[in-house]
């Protein structure tokens, strides 16, 4: 039994004092009122436990406001406009005069249901990248494919310093093959001197030594021996990531 209704039957019931009740039950007299007047007014409910969730909160919006919000996004998205929170407030403050943040514009949009949640995002982790801590230190090659507009395709090929992500050579090619990975490397060493090491995916232009046959190495494999450049190399469509070159 709660202490309310042990409270209310020893007054109402029992007829015993307020005063003896708060003492033997160790409340204040003026909580045994105050319960005394709800049990009178409401009866049984007096003796369920009540909300403790604030009458009001200080970080809601007026009610007119929320409903200009709603507005203003249907409205929007009716003309094909972005109608996200920044762009809302925009308008809030240039054409009503009302100046609101876009995390409370957000929150009133989640809470009216006008937002699909969306659990499968990217995680943050994907989009860390592992950069050269120097320059020369590694040079990232690779090539994506492109049709121009009058359809004729073409592939682009790329080299960039890991360290800076400068782009060291971009060339255009109807078809990118191992000779002309070779000449765009060499020309990129003339102008900006021998880098450490290589890293490519492991397409046969950059590399034959892990197709299983017995051809060895190919010219541009050779010419990085030769200069003693470490040749590291991924799988395919390993580089096409954010920050990375494009994947062949």
């Amino acid at each position: 039994m709660s202490k309310a209704r042990l409270v209310i039957t020893a007054v109402l019931v029992e007829g015993r004092s307020q005063s003896q009740v708060a003492r033997d039950y160790g409340v204040s007299q003026g909580w045994i009122s105050r319960l005394i007047a709800r049990y009178t007014e409401e009866g049984e409910a007096a003796f369920k436990p009540r909300s403790r969730r604030p009458h009001s909160s200080p970080t809601r919006l007026p009610q007119a406001t929320i409903d200009l919000i709603i507005e203003l996004r249907a409205t929007l998205a009716g003309k094909g406009l972005d109608n996200g929170p920044h762009t809302i407030a925009w308008h809030l403050q240039h054409h009503h005069q009302l100046i609101v943040s876009a995390a409370s514009i957000s929150r009133h949009l989640h809470a009216a249901g006008l937002v699909e949640p969306n659990p499968r995002k990217r995680p943050k982790t994907s989009y860390i990248r592992f950069a050269a801590e120097q320059p020369n230190e590694r040079w990232q090659a690779d090539f994506t494919h492109w049709w121009l507009t009058d359809g004729t395709h073409t592939e682009i090929l790329c080299w960039i310093d890991d360290h800076s992500r400068y782009a060291l050579s971009v060339t255009a090619h109807r078809r990118v093959t191992g000779p002309i990975v070779l000449d765009e490397f060499r020309k990129a060493v003339a102008h900006h001197g021998i880098p450490y090491s290589t890293l490519t995916d492991n397409g046969m232009v950059f590399t034959t030594r892990l197709a299983g046959g017995k051809g060895g190495r190919n010219h541009f494999e050779a010419e990085l021996r030769h200069l003693q450049v470490r040749q590291i190399n991924s799988t395919p469509n390993h580089l096409n990531r954010p920050g990375n070159v494009g994947g062949s």
